[in-house]
């Protein structure tokens, strides 16, 4: 498959590792993200501190996800 990132602008080519640890952490964000919603879902449960965990890890696993894309721009 040819590389889609070639023609967005601010992109890079990833390796076969990069590109599998995205997978890896593209994974886990959605696995974590299940537990969140089970988490909100639950009676009794202070939806103000869930909201921001949320929040935090969402902004956790983006910042993990362009630290391996290491795009050139903003």
């Amino acid at each position: 498959m040819d590389n889609q990132h070639k023609h967005i602008k601010g992109y890079r080519d990833l390796s076969a590792e990069e590109i599998a640890l995205m997978n890896e952490a593209k994974a886990k964000a959605e696995e974590v993200g299940v537990l969140v919603d089970k988490i909100a879902a639950t009676p009794g449960i202070d939806g103000r501190w869930v909201a921001t965990g949320k929040t935090d890890l969402q902004k956790g696993f983006m910042s993990l996800i362009r630290g391996i894309a290491q795009p050139t721009t903003f």
